[in-house]
This record gives C-alpha cells, structure tokens and sequence, in this order.
C-alpha cells in the first residue's frame, strides 16, 4: 500500500506540483487533438460540400462500396445508375466521396 501512496505525491507538494505532473498528459492530449481530431473534421467538412455539389454526371463511391453515376439530385437523396439499367435512389449521407478522387490521390 505504501508504493501505491508513494506514486500519488507531488514533488513539492501542492497545486503547483501537481500541475507540473499533470503537464505530460495535457501535452499528449494536445498531440492526439491535432493529430486525429483536427484532420477527421476537415476531411468531414470537404465531404459535406463534395455532396453538396454532386450534379448529374458525377461518378461517385457509396459507403456499401458500390460505384455509380448520379443521374439526378433531389433534396435528400440521389438517383444514380450502377449498371446499364439499373436506377437506384440512395441518401445522400451514402456517398463516401467522388470516384476520381480515390484514383488522384
């Protein structure tokens, strides 16, 4: 039990001290932050306005992995054509982004 107690005293004991032990896990969130959190809300945000911006003619990748021309855009959803004559109606929250971009990057 006495290891345990040793672990949980600042050195020089108060606030201050534990502000200075408390520093390493502030950095280490910072870094996750900027790593992981910042670059999934802009690749978020540039998906949001590629689908805002799909019109007929566009090739795009739903999330279920299939690849498609959208024939026509509604509110909601979009027409597309996945085959020579197959037509179907998906949400827009299914498109996981343009075909070319996949191909360009």
């Amino acid at each position: 039990m006495s290891e345990l107690a040793f672990l949980f005293q600042t050195p020089g004991g108060g606030i201050g001290g534990m502000l200075i032990s408390m520093l390493p896990l502030f950095l280490i969130f910072g870094v996750f932050y900027m790593l992981i959190i910042v670059p999934q809300r802009k690749r978020q945000r540039e998906l949001q306005e590629t689908v805002a911006n799909l019109k007929a003619g566009d090739r795009v990748v739903t999330t279920g992995g299939i690849i498609a021309t959208v024939t026509a855009v509604r509110d909601g959803s979009l027409l597309v054509r996945s085959a020579d004559k197959s037509i179907l109606e998906i949400s827009r929250s299914s498109v996981a982004g343009l075909h070319g971009l996949e191909e360009k990057k």
